[in-house]
């Protein structure tokens, strides 16, 4: 799968790794949900450093379809919160 970082670019992950990005991804409603500033700020930079760990960058030059899109590392709550609409940031 393609995920792109906004602001960073596109990595390349295997399917194998959904299942530790998605539970990052629940962990990251739940805290939205409760308002919860400093545990959103803690598992996005977790989620972030996953596909950056796991993943194999693409080149910058590459225009790849992204299956998923995270946010920037700096994005608010509010931010993240107006791109989950009402699911999470990983179709599941």
């Amino acid at each position: 799968m393609i995920v792109r970082i906004m602001g960073e670019g596109q990595a390349k992950l295997a399917d194998s790794h959904f299942a530790e990005l998605d539970a990052l991804d629940d962990e990251l409603l739940a805290e939205m949900e409760a308002g919860d500033e400093e545990g959103f700020r803690r598992t996005l930079g977790s989620l972030l450093d996953a596909v950056r760990r796991l993943g194999t960058p693409l080149p910058d030059d590459a225009l790849e379809p992204s299956e998923l899109i995270l946010p920037a590392p700096d994005a608010s709550l509010e931010e993240v919160r107006q791109m989950l609409g009402d699911g999470g940031l990983i179709p599941g």
